[in-house]
C-alpha cells in the first residue's frame, strides 16, 4: 500500500471515531492522530519521519486547510492559488510554478473554502459564488465557485509577512529611493491626501502599511477595507471596520459606503480606505474635502492618468453629478498620486510620485516630483526626482516642515 492510499486509510479510521465521541481540542485530536498513527503497522511500521509528516498531514486534513496547510506555514510563498482541487499553483520569490499536492476531492476543497468564509461571517454558495475572506493570520483570500468558476471551485489565498515590511525595507529592497520615502514621510505627516495606485500584486496595500509609520501616534485613524489586511501596530487609537455580505436571504449587507459614512461620526483625524473599486470613490472624496486632511486609499491603474480617469467613473457609478463637478471634487481631495508597478523581474517599484495640482481648462494639472527612468543611473533604471518643487507648500508651513534639495526635512533639523 503506497502512503497516500495509507493516510486516507488512517484518516477514515480517524473519522469513526471523531463520529463516536464528543468534538475534541486540538490537543486531544493530535494526541488520537498520534496514537493511531504510532500503532499502525500495516504494512510496516513507519518511520520517524514518515510519522512525523502523517501526524501533521492528518491533523491539517481535519483542522486545518488539508494540503494547503504547508504551504500556508510556508513563509517564503506570497501567493496559493487554486485553480480546481487537482490544479494548484504557487508564487515563490515572484516566481510561479506548479505544487505536486493536490485536495483528495472537489468536496473536500468546497469543505475548506466554507470553513475559512465562516469564521468571517461571510456566505458563499451558487447564488453569491464570488466572495473576498481573510485567513487568521491577515491572508488575503478570494473564492469564486461554479457556475461562474467552470473548472470547479477556485481559491486565491495572498499572503502578507508576519512582519509588515517597513518604509526602510522596501528602501532596502529597491522599490523606491531614501530621499522619495523622506518627501513622503514629510507629506504624509503634513496631512496631504495620498492615493496609492497601481496594477495587480504590485504592493500596494505593503507600501500603504509602511506607510502609517509616519503618522503620529497621537492621532484617531479609521481604516476601511473589504478584507481587513492593514496592520498599523504604531497608531494606539485605531478603528479596523470591514465590510459584510448578504446573507442567505439577502439581507444584512454592510458596503463600503456606509462604512466610510459611518466613519465621519467617529471623530477619526484620517481615514484609510484599503481599496477603491465602485461608488465609495464619492463618498471617499467628500471625506478628504470636509476636514479630514491626511487620508489615504488606494486603487487600481496602470498610470496617475489612468487612476483619475477610473476615479471619475467610480464616483459617477454612484452619483447624478455632471463630470465638471466631479473631476473638481477630485482635484481637490487628492493631493498627491504615488503610481507602484510590478516590473518585468517581479519586483515592485514606484515609478511616479506626481502632486494633483488642480484643474486647467477642464483637465487635470499634475506636476511630477519623481518618475521612472530607465538607464538613470550608471546602476541602470530607477526613480529619479525631475526638479520640479511642490506647488501647494501651506500644509508644510503649517507644520513646519520645508522642503530642500536634498529632499524633505523638518525645518528644525
Amino acid at each position: 500500500m503506497g502512503e497516500p492510499e495509507r493516510l486516507h486509510r488512517l484518516r477514515g479510521r480517524i473519522e469513526l471515531l471523531l463520529e463516536q465521541t464528543e468534538t475534541l481540542s486540538d490537543e486531544k485530536l493530535m494526541a488520537l492522530i498520534e496514537d493511531i498513527v504510532v500503532q499502525d503497522v500495516d504494512p510496516e511500521p513507519l518511520t520517524a519521519n514518515q510519522m512525523v509528516s502523517a501526524v501533521r498531514w492528518l491533523f491539517h486534513s481535519f483542522r486545518g486547510l488539508d494540503v494547503l496547510q504547508p504551504l500556508v506555514d510556508d513563509a517564503s510563498i506570497s501567493e496559493i492559488m487554486v485553480n480546481r482541487h487537482d490544479e494548484i499553483y504557487i508564487e515563490r520569490e515572484g516566481k510561479t510554478s506548479r505544487f505536486e499536492g493536490a485536495f483528495e476531492s472537489q468536496s473536500k476543497l468546497e469543505d475548506i473554502i466554507q470553513a475559512i468564509v465562516s469564521k468571517v461571517n461571510r456566505v458563499v454558495n451558487e447564488f453569491s459564488p464570488i466572495v473576498d475572506a481573510r485567513l487568521p493570520d491577515g491572508s488575503r483570500v478570494h473564492v469564486v465557485l461554479p457556475p461562474v468558476a467552470l473548472k470547479g471551485p477556485t481559491l486565491t489565498i495572498r499572503k502578507f509577512p508576519e512582519t509588515p515590511f517597513s518604509m526602510e525595507d522596501l528602501i532596502a529592497k529597491g522599490t523606491l529611493p531614501k530621499e522619495a520615502a523622506s518627501l513622503l514621510g514629510c507629506l504624509i505627516r503634513a496631512k496631504y491626501n495620498l492615493f496609492i495606485s497601481g496594477g495587480t500584486g504590485s504592493g500596494k496595500t505593503t507600501f500603504l502599511n509602511a506607510l502609517t509609520a509616519y503618522i503620529p501616534e497621537d492621532e484617531r485613524i479609521v481604516t476601511i477595507e473589504d478584507s481587513a489586511e492593514l496592520r498599523i501596530p504604531t497608531i494606539p487609537n485605531l478603528v479596523s471596520l470591514e465590510t459584510r455580505n448578504a446573507n442567505t436571504e439577502g439581507k444584512g449587507s454592510i458596503t463600503m459606503r456606509e462604512l466610510i459614512r459611518a466613519s465621519l461620526r467617529m471623530r477619526p483625524n484620517r481615514i484609510m480606505v484599503g481599496e477603491v473599486r465602485g461608488a465609495e470613490a464619492l463618498d471617499m472624496l467628500q471625506a478628504m474635502n470636509t476636514g479630514h486632511e491626511g487620508s489615504l486609499s488606494t486603487g487600481h491603474a496602470n498610470s496617475t492618468a489612468d487612476m483619475l480617469s477610473r476615479l471619475e467613473t467610480m464616483t459617477l457609478s454612484g452619483s447624478e453629478l455632471p463630470l465638471p463637478v466631479v473631476r473638481k471634487q477630485i482635484a481637490s481631495a487628492l493631493e498627491l498620486i504615488v503610481q507602484l508597478s510590478r516590473m518585468k523581474d517581479r519586483s515592485r517599484k514606484v515609478v511616479e510620485i506626481a502632486e494633483v495640482v488642480g484643474m486647467k481648462e477642464g483637465d487635470y494639472v499634475l506636476n511630477p516630483l519623481y518618475v521612472w527612468k530607465e538607464e538613470a543611473d550608471d546602476q541602470g533604471s530607477g526613480l529619479v526626482p525631475t526638479g520640479n518643487r511642490l506647488v501647494h507648500t501651506e500644509k508644510l508651513e503649517r507644520a513646519g516642515i520645508r522642503i530642500t534639495e536634498g529632499g524633505a526635512v523638518h525645518a528644525s533639523a
